[in-house]
């Protein structure tokens, strides 16, 4: 089973907020913001290092626009969601005060950007992308029914604010704190299955590949959820909703009915690093159609990646897929 949620609602919310975007902007705003859905390689072409990409800046843009922006970005993730993005935003200035002026990244919280592929409406292919650093949403729709929601990643560096006003802030607390409880609920012999390595990779291994194929192919995989126990398996599930809660509650309901779906013996949690708090440390959840891939190893351990991916669907690419089938 894979990502075709249908929930109309939100698909209309997330058309009239795209319309009411692009009929906010300029022609040559709209030049910029607009791209085609056909161009595959750009629509699947998603970052989450502050890179320069296509699509309209918010720096770009005017106090209505940015509004809009965010209101269409909102559309696409829950209430915490939301909360979360606009917290890791907010961390670009202190990132960039932490740095000292030393990278050749700039850090700013008007770095993202907003692209609309294809005409939103109620008939055939359009998606959207609100992406900077830390920070992609992707989105698909296809005749105002099917969704696809991933990839969805967020990252926060740091981690941990640990000076200046936002002291002790955490905009990824649960990514971190859930894995942990369920590595210490671990027994010594289910450790031995987990623990992958001693030593955790500098990043996410699916990195930003537009389609997760072999990335993960000759890893360890892990402990099987088969192998748990019942209140185990609950925390593994606990961290999957983690991820998936970024979404909004119908299309979240949705995803984790699919993940539900699978049978606890074929979904696997690995753990690579140290245990310590503060160390580096590196996990992923894996299912047949799904996949939760978190990293902190970066900064002294003090810099989290952390994505969700529908191994089948991301960018709608199985909806697509069933769509041209049906159109041919």
């Amino acid at each position: 089973m894979s990502g075709h949620i249908t929930h109309k609602e939100t698909i209309k919310r997330m058309t009239d907020a795209a319309g009411h975007f692009l009929s906010a902007l300029s022609s040559d705003q709209r030049a910029v913001a607009e791209l085609s859905f056909d161009d595959e390689a750009e629509r699947r072409n998603w970052f989450y290092t502050p890179v320069d990409r296509k699509g309209l800046m918010l720096k770009d843009m005017d106090a209505v626009q940015i509004d809009l922006a965010h209101r269409l970005l909102a559309t696409g993730l829950s209430g915490e969601g939301v909360h979360n993005a606009k917290t890791i935003i907010a961390l670009e200035p202190i990132l960039g005060e932490m740095e000292g002026g030393t990278s050749k990244w700039k850090r700013d919280s008007a770095r993202y950007y907003v692209s609309v592929f294809g005409s939103p409406g109620d008939e055939g292919r359009w998606g959207w992308r609100f992406e900077g650093h830390h920070v992609s949403v992707n989105y698909t729709i296809v005749n105002g029914e099917l969704i696809g929601p991933t990839p969805v990643f967020f990252g926060s560096n740091p981690a941990r604010v640990l000076h200046g006003e936002q002291e002790g802030v955490r905009a990824l607390r649960e990514e971190e704190d859930v894995a942990r409880a369920l590595l210490a609920s671990l027994d010594r012999e289910q450790k031995r299955v987990a623990i992958v390595s001693a030593e955790a990779p500098n990043d996410i291994l699916t990195k930003s590949v537009p389609t997760v194929s072999d990335e993960l192919a000759g890893e360890p995989e892990g402990l099987a959820g088969s192998d748990m126990t019942e209140g185990q398996r609950a925390t593994v599930h606990e961290l999957i909703e983690v991820y998936v809660r970024r979404l909004p509650d119908a299309v979240a309901d949705q995803e984790l009915a699919r993940v539900r779906s699978v049978d606890d013996s074929d979904i696997r949690f690995a753990w690579a690093g140290s245990e310590e708090r503060g160390a580096g440390h590196y996990y992923r959840v894996l299912g047949p159609t799904f996949l939760a891939e978190y990293d902190c190893t970066q900064n002294d351990a003090n810099h989290i990646h952390a994505v969700w991916r529908d191994l089948k669907n991301d960018f709608g690419d199985d909806i697509l897929r069933r769509h041209y089938a049906q159109a041919h």
